[in-house]
């Protein structure tokens, strides 16, 4: 009876942590998003202080100004790729129409449909479906909502980074107990370890996905290969389904700028062959049991995470789902479910 009763108690809480973090995603993205580029800057701080001859001498706060730099300059690029290829997106745009019409025409006439759509009916259709006005309006809202959601957690990064300073003091006042003091310090260095390890490899195998797939397009002369090197990186973050998105976006661009369907297949089996080396060869073997998660528990928490907090919650499923992990691991009633979650049942 007592366990069914904590078993209720639990399900409850869990339905209204769901709720809060559901609610309060405005509030708690940013914040969390925050705290993963400060893991990040300090990882790169340490890969700073380990430079030959002069990492040693760096004070602490340059290494950090340059990591954080150097963030803002991953970003800049980011923002000038797109800026830089508005305009021949928008110049080439007649050019691509034409080339979609074609496909969706030869679709057409294989599959027998006795008239081939132009572009008259399917804007018929289009307008049918879409109220352009509201479209618009909503992706500018999006644009704005972006760019205020970086700038905040920039901040969220900034405070938290002079938070840390002091964070240890505070950590050693939480109890009079040095054994309860001791054991939380252990826990957050063991969060700390492993996150810190899975965003560092992960960054890692991501730029080297994105520099793969960027020479295998360039080899085929697709449009924009840069952009789309850069938007597979940061689709290597979301487990599973940013691999599928990494091959199926290029291979779409491929059908509208292609006429030749060779080209197309070439493509296809090039971005899917470097998702798979890299995907089941060499990240496995770099990431080793960084994790300790189970694929299910993987698959669960990036459907879970993506409902409560969009596509902000498919790219940051892994690290809250290995937190929980660890924290669940730390007490007894909660174990089993830490045991459930992990690769091989050791936590």
């Amino acid at each position: 009876m007592e366990r069914l009763r904590a078993t209720v108690y639990g399900m409850v809480l869990l339905v209204i942590t769901g709720w809060l973090l559901f609610l309060g995603q405005a509030i708690f993205v940013p914040a969390v998003l925050g705290a993963v580029i400060v893991y990040v800057i300090v990882g790169l701080a340490q890969v700073l202080e380990r430079l030959p001859q002069v990492g040693a001498r760096l004070p602490v706060q340059l290494r950090y100004l340059f990591s954080f730099l150097l963030i803002g300059l991953v970003f800049s690029l980011l923002a000038y790729l797109v800026l830089a290829n508005k305009e021949r997106a928008l110049a080439l745009a007649p050019q691509y129409q034409q080339s979609l019409l074609a496909a969706i025409q030869r679709v057409a006439v294989y599959f027998g449909i006795e008239t081939e759509p132009t572009w008259g009916t399917l804007r018929q259709e289009l307008m049918a479906q879409i109220n352009l006005h509201r479209l618009f309006g909503s992706l500018l809202a999006s644009m704005g909502s972006i760019l205020v959601t970086f700038v905040v957690v920039l901040l969220y990064a900034t405070f938290l980074l002079v938070e840390r300073g002091v964070f240890e003091a505070k950590l050693s006042r939480l109890s009079d107990d040095p054994r309860r003091v001791a054991r939380i310090r252990e826990v957050i260095r063991t969060i700390n370890r492993r996150i810190g390890s899975y965003l560092a490899l992960k960054a890692l195998l991501s730029m080297l996905l994105g520099g793969v797939s960027y020479a295998l397009m360039r080899l085929v002369g697709l449009e924009f290969a840069a952009l789309w090197a850069v938007l597979i990186a940061f689709l290597n973050f979301v487990p599973y389904v940013g691999s599928v998105l990494g091959v199926l976006l290029p291979v779409l661009m491929a059908v509208v700028q292609f006429e030749d369907p060779s080209v197309i297949l070439q493509l296809l089996l090039a971005l899917s062959a470097a998702q798979f080396v890299i995907g089941n060869f060499i990240d496995p073997y770099v990431m080793g049991n960084s994790l300790n998660l189970s694929p299910v528990a993987i698959l669960v928490s990036l459907a879970v995470w993506s409902e409560l907090w969009g596509i902000p919650g498919a790219f940051l499923a892994v690290p809250i789902t290995v937190i929980v992990t660890i924290v669940l691991s730390e007490f007894p009633g909660t174990r089993a479910v830490a045991v459930l979650l992990s690769k091989r049942g050791q936590v």
